[in-house]
């Protein structure tokens, strides 16, 4: 059965990652280990066929969609919709930061943005509704082909949890490491199937076959 295969990428480390600030739509850089990073997923993604490399147009995800696009002699396409979630009046900010400036929100809580939201920011609902036509776009684009996303931890869950069939409230049972790789393939029955989820460096990035 002939399938469209997404191998998706987060971004490297970033440059605050210490600070445990909240980046969202905050335009960072990445680190020297997170250029290493995407090297490594590099080595592997040079030994399969890939027909196409995408990324949000946030430089953490650009700079490794380039890197993985020199490596495979393809050029990045970036799409403003796979942008991380919007944090609204947090970002950039630390909590600590943000509930000295913002009193009024000491009460929220990141496990409730399936529902909620940071004011001035995105829902995971909202998120969900501008990632996966963005995704789709790209699969019919790209039917019964190899394409690499390169993208960020919210989005990545997103479009996992769409594959899998989780409900929202559970996005952050998916764990995703900077430079993690994770493999869907969405077949044409409308099946998806998840390959490989948050493939690192103590993992192995080889999808199982199953069918």
């Amino acid at each position: 059965m002939h399938a469209t295969r997404i191998y998706l990428i987060r971004h490297g480390q970033v440059a605050n990652h210490h600070e445990y600030r909240y980046n969202g739509h905050y335009d960072v850089d990445i680190t020297n280990t997170g250029v290493e990073q995407m090297t490594r997923v590099c080595e592997f993604l040079s030994s399969q066929k890939i027909d196409a490399v995408y990324s949000s147009d946030l430089q953490r995800t650009v700079k490794g969609a380039r890197i993985i696009g020199k490596r495979l002699g393809l050029e990045p396409v970036m799409v403003h919709s796979l942008r991380e979630l919007n944090l609204g009046r947090w970002e950039g900010l630390t909590r600590e930061e943000a509930i000295a400036m913002y009193p009024e929100d000491a009460h929220f809580s990141f496990k409730d943005l399936a529902t909620s939201k940071v004011k001035e920011g995105e829902s995971l609902v909202e998120l969900r509704a501008r990632v996966i036509p963005a995704l789709e776009e790209i699969i019919a684009r790209h039917e019964h082909k190899s394409v690499c996303i390169v993208a960020h931890g919210g989005v990545n869950r997103v479009i996992l949890s769409e594959a899998m069939s989780l409900p929202l409230d559970k996005f952050f049972r998916i764990e995703q490491d900077y430079g993690c790789l994770n493999i869907i393939d969405y077949l044409e029955d409308g099946m998806k199937v998840v390959k490989l989820l948050n493939g690192g460096p103590n993992q192995d990035m080889r999808p199982t076959e199953i069918y």
